[in-house]
């Protein structure tokens, strides 16, 4: 890996323009309070409960004291790419759910979506209300070598990790009001209102005051927390699956006062868990019924049923031009380069190469099964050889990009660590909003590429700025900031459960996790 990673901050003629103001406001604190104010974002994540699942054991989610800053025009290529890339998602589900228009015009090969493992015959033909399957997206994005933001993959089933983005915020304004202060930063609390009026935006026809509901796994779900923080600010119900009676291809919710009838389900359960009498008939965590309903027309499940199949790292390879096919237009953001191992060719110019590259499981999710060849011993490289022979069609391989570094707290120093960007996009139906940021996800240990919390990742809050995104007015022109801070470097209660359902709660823990 000889590529030199983009930074952030530093650049030839010193500390880039987002972040003068930034690493100014920081180098006024004393390297002791600076530290002192990250073990506060530590102490405080625990005490509110803020977690996520490492290894079987729920940790405080990692916040690094130093923000990431992007400038207003940089984020605005980024809001526009993501809109665009959800539209164009959106129309080829409806698409392959549908009349198939892709595969007549040769836009992508039909067996490359019905032999992803995401894709469901059983919800083919099912009008979704206001047109709308993906209520919500993750667009995961790196930055090259050269800075320039590169779609890694799509995140369109139950993607994850918002809470953390609004919590984030909270805890950076606690711990660094002076900076926080000093900065135009766009907001991200109106999240939970922009979600919960898409929700209500995709009701049923004829339902003008829908009641909508979180359906969550359970308490033992690695992203528990999200659902419950969700379901509070947007001030709906939180529910699982023995909550829920479908009848007569309707749904209802138990409640104190008997049934009362529900129009849109936010759910935060797979599709194989969702519906026990369509997929599997051993799921506890969702309610028979739901596919009747939905098919009827008399419940709108978000995200839609079936949306994995845009997930698929295969159906990736093909995004640009599926772009140009719905949208008729050129790709805003582009996407990292990827030979699509079922390919004879492609497989051919790989096999030989993959001490040099990063090979990924095409349903793959939370970093897990990604083999980063420079990185691999022999011995793991010839069992990813074998694996890859014997099931092409589940494999990519792409070349390794130098994610971009942000000075991160480690051990009490700064010291530059790979980052990515997860923004999340909300589709009314009229309108893509996506949250100005988004999550920013970092690779604690040194050298590290995969950011995912899974595999030992923190965070950072992320801050799009305002216009120049400073208060001061007539301010003078930032130069080089000294910091005293070493820059080495830089550059409700739980009742009893059988072991089987608690099991389920945890099902897909990577690809609900914040990945």
């Amino acid at each position: 890996m000889t590529a030199t990673a983009f930074d952030e901050v530093m650049g030839a003629e010193g500390v880039r323009l987002a972040y003068a103001s930034v690493m100014k406001q920081l180098g006024k604190l004393e390297s002791a309070e600076v530290r002192s104010r990250a073990e506060y974002l530590k102490s405080t994540y625990i005490d509110q409960g803020v977690t996520f699942d490492f290894a079987g054991e729920e940790r405080a989610f990692p916040l690094d004291i130093m923000p990431r800053v992007l400038q207003a025009q940089e984020f605005a290529e980024v809001e526009t790419g993501v809109a665009q890339r959800v539209k164009a998602i959106e129309a080829f589900l409806a698409d392959v759910y549908s009349e198939g228009r892709v595969f007549r015009d040769r836009v992508i090969p039909r067996r490359v979506v019905t032999s992803s493992p995401h894709y469901h015959r059983s919800i083919a033909g099912i009008h979704w209300p206001n047109g709308v399957r993906c209520h919500v997206s993750g667009i995961d994005l790196v930055r090259d070598e050269q800075g320039q933001f590169r779609v890694l993959e799509d995140n369109v089933r139950v993607p994850s990790g918002v809470s953390y983005v609004i919590t984030n915020r909270q805890a950076m304004v606690s711990a660094l009001p002076e900076v926080v202060a000093r900065h135009r930063i766009r907001p991200v609390e109106v999240y939970p209102l922009k979600l919960l009026a898409a929700l209500r935006a995709a009701a049923p026809s004829g339902v003008s005051d829908p009641t909508v509901v979180v359906l969550t796994p359970g308490v033992y779900n690695s992203a528990y927390f999200e659902h419950a923080l969700l379901a509070r600010m947007m001030g709906v119900e939180l529910v699982e699956g023995r909550d829920l009676v479908c009848h007569n291809g309707r749904v209802s919710i138990r409640t104190t006062q008997g049934l009362r009838p529900v129009h849109v389900i936010y759910r935060r359960v797979d599709d194989e868990f969702l519906d026990p009498a369509v997929f599997r008939a051993d799921s506890m965590l969702g309610s028979a019924g739901l596919l009747i309903a939905a098919r009827r027309g008399n419940v709108t499940i978000a995200n839609a049923i079936g949306n994995g199949v845009a997930d698929d790292k295969l159906v990736y390879t093909y995004m640009a031009d599926l772009i140009r096919y719905y949208l008729a237009e050129e790709p805003i953001l582009k996407q990292v380069d990827t030979w699509r191992l079922e390919d004879p060719a492609h497989r051919e110019e790989v096999i030989d190469r993959l001490d040099e590259l990063v090979v990924k499981p095409v349903d793959g999710s939370g970093g897990k099964g990604i083999v980063i060849g420079p990185a691999a011993d022999r011995k793991k490289l010839e069992q990813l050889r074998a694996t890859v022979l014997a099931d092409p069609r589940g494999w990519i391989a792409q070349p390794v990009v130098q994610l971009s570094t942000v000075p991160t707290m480690i051990n009490g120093e700064m010291r530059p660590r790979h980052v990515d960007l997860r923004p999340f996009a909300v589709n009314n139906g009229e309108k893509v909003y996506v949250l100005p940021g988004g999550l920013t996800r970092v690779a604690l240990p040194e050298g590290e590429l995969i950011v995912n919390s899974s595999q030992g990742g923190g965070s950072k809050d992320t801050w799009v700025l305002a216009k120049d995104g400073h208060r001061k007015k007539n301010r003078k022109k930032l130069k080089t900031i000294p910091m005293s801070l070493p820059l080495a470097a830089l550059g409700e209660e739980e009742s009893p459960q059988p072991r089987a359902q608690q099991q389920q709660q945890q099902q897909g823990r990577a690809g609900v996790a914040p990945c």
